[in-house]
């Protein structure tokens, strides 16, 4: 999937929009995609201003990003208004190395379990073939109807 199709998956957009290419993706399955590290991301400012780093939450929401992908396209639905995923629970996760500018992040997801709307991943992202991060993410279904 190019970065087109990707936003067609997902409803997040620049400066949120954390996954770049799909690389594979293999419904009810796994997903590989990509996210390409640059220097002119806004939070590198700050995240730290003489030794950019990546910020490991950052690198978990492109992981649940991907994830995100994998169960529109296992479900055979696009996000719209009344379809959304939200990142609901995190599991088991742990940093291995830093990610810096210039790297590319390599993130994999793999359907563990879909059950009463709630959807479990394994997830490793990589860069280089060195894992960076790995942890158990959640998404389910958000209630978009309006209150009030």
């Amino acid at each position: 999937m190019d970065i087109h199709e990707v936003m067609r998956r997902l409803p997040h957009r620049y400066p949120f929009l954390l996954v770049d290419r799909v690389l594979e993706c293999v419904a009810g399955k796994h997903i590989h995609a990509l996210k390409n590290v640059t220097v002119n991301e806004p939070f590198f400012t700050g995240h730290f201003p003489h030794r950019p780093v990546f910020p490991g939450v950052i690198i978990l929401e492109s992981l649940a990003q991907a994830a995100g992908i994998l169960a529109f396209v296992t479900a055979g639905v696009y996000p719209d208004e009344h379809r959304q995923l939200y990142f609901v629970g995190i599991d088991k996760a742990r940093f291995r190395r830093p990610v810096e500018p210039g790297d590319q992040l390599i993130l994999k997801a793999t359907l563990e379990r879909s059950l009463r709307g709630i959807w479990r991943f394994a997830a490793i992202a990589e860069v280089g073939g060195e894992e960076a991060c790995s942890a158990e993410i959640m998404v389910a279904p958000g209630d978009t109807k309006k209150s009030g």
